[in-house]
């Protein structure tokens, strides 16, 4: 099983209640298929980037979900043959997610490293002639001879 993003971009003068029966469509063929659906949001309609299929903006639905890759194609030809999605993007997200895993991990040893070694103490100051050792040595300070 990996973990998926369907991306879709479904007509703008679609009702939002065929919006919501082609997601549910989509839910159930994937759970028959025996993949699991994560997460379904609805980010709403916006204005898409250049005209696609005569149309200026367009609905945007995510779908986060794990499959095999039979159920992915089966989910692809289904989204290329519906008349109500204009645009949609399939992508592979599981290994990008182990790699922020392996990413943060190591972030965090390098911070439970630090927090146990102990702080550098400060270097001492040159004493120059005539000064007090507390006082630093700044330039253009006349020198007490």
């Amino acid at each position: 099983m990996r973990i998926y993003e369907e991306l879709f971009i479904a007509k703008p003068d679609a009702a939002d209640e065929e919006v919501d029966q082609f997601v549910e469509q989509l839910r159930t063929q994937l759970t028959n298929a025996g993949a699991t659906v994560d997460k379904v949001d609805k980010w709403g309609k916006r204005r898409l980037a250049y005209k696609v299929d005569k149309y200026r903006e367009g609905a945007y639905v995510l779908l986060q979900f794990s499959a095999g890759p039979e159920t992915v194609k089966e989910l692809e030809r289904r989204l290329r043959v519906s008349d109500l999605v204009i645009k949609f993007l399939t992508v592979r997200i599981d290994e990008t997610l182990k790699r922020l895993e392996k990413r943060k991990k190591d972030r965090d040893k390098r911070a439970a490293r630090r927090a146990t070694a102990a702080p550098p103490s400060a270097p001492a100051l040159p004493s120059l002639p005539g000064i007090p050792p507390e006082t630093p040595a700044m330039p253009g300070l006349p020198r007490e001879s």
